[in-house]
């Protein structure tokens, strides 16, 4: 008689399992600390460097938090030296630290020596993706306007899907424009759109080529943001609305033709310089 699908057994569930030892747990205390507990002189009475470092980092983030950079800065290089050799995550956070106090406080060149160690040390996407975030803050912060397209350019090619990148990359091409006080050009854009699948150096960006690649990124984050919208709700799809309106309105001010949106649609990532 033939069985039914599903209705027969393997013998192994039936056999009896075997016997486990059994593990006594030992007793555990958690620690209890007060609030603040790091900001107490007695904190630092100790010969555990990980504690140490645990206390000036504390400290550097909460003078952060507080708008006192140069504590924060003080606090975070005085973490460094107790932060061992291994434990790569923790110095990257506090280097980042650094340079973001040195942004704060107007330090440009001391900043930028910081993100050089940064990227010594960098060997993923991850490390170069902060990197390149940490870059653009400063140039952004400096009104250093070209070398910011230049980070935002890598960024976008890093994470080619990523809509904000673009976003902000159009944002920063259309803030240049708008200190040229132009919007739209009047020139063939072919010989540009060639130059633009090619890549080519912030610096050398002429009118023309910014005005497209402000065309590009926005076309591109539109065309991204629709696609994340379909896998969105609440908060999160009302941001992505928000900046598809922003997206709509750039475009409006840029009035590619519908030739040039064409010819845009087929330019491939722009690449980093």
């Amino acid at each position: 008689m033939m069985e039914l699908l599903g209705s027969t057994f393997d013998d192994s569930m039936f056999v009896e399992s075997r016997d486990r030892e059994s593990v006594t747990l030992k007793s555990y205390n958690a620690k209890v600390c007060e609030p603040r507990w790091f900001c107490a002189e007695a904190a630092l009475d100790t010969n555990d460097s990980l504690e140490k470092q645990k206390v000036m980092k504390f400290r550097g983030d909460l003078a952060m938090r507080k708008g006192e950079h140069q504590k924060a800065y003080d606090s975070y290089s005085a973490c460094l030296e107790w932060i061992s050799d291994n434990n790569l995550n923790i110095r990257r956070d506090v280097l980042e630290g650094m340079a973001r106090c040195c942004i704060n406080m107007g330090q440009r060149e001391k900043a930028l020596e910081l993100v050089d160690l940064l990227n010594k040390e960098a060997s993923n996407t991850c490390h170069l993706t902060s990197l390149l975030l940490l870059k653009t803050s400063i140039y952004h912060h400096f009104g250093d306007v070209e070398a910011q397209i230049s980070c935002l350019q890598q960024l976008c090619s890093l994470l080619p899907f990523n809509p904000w990148h673009w976003l902000d990359l159009g944002k920063t091409c259309l803030q240049l424009l708008s200190c040229n006080n132009i919007t739209e050009s009047s020139k063939d854009h072919q010989s540009e759109l060639v130059k633009l699948q090619q890549g080519g150096d912030a610096a050398d960006l002429n009118e023309d080529t910014i005005w497209l690649k402000a065309c590009t990124c926005f076309i591109r984050s539109r065309l991204l943001l629709k696609i994340l919208q379909q896998q969105q709700s609440s908060f999160v799809l009302t941001r992505t609305e928000k900046a598809q309106e922003e997206t709509d309105q750039a475009l409006l001010q840029l009035s590619p033709t519908e030739t040039t949106i064409q010819n845009l649609t087929e330019v491939r990532p722009i690449k980093s310089s």
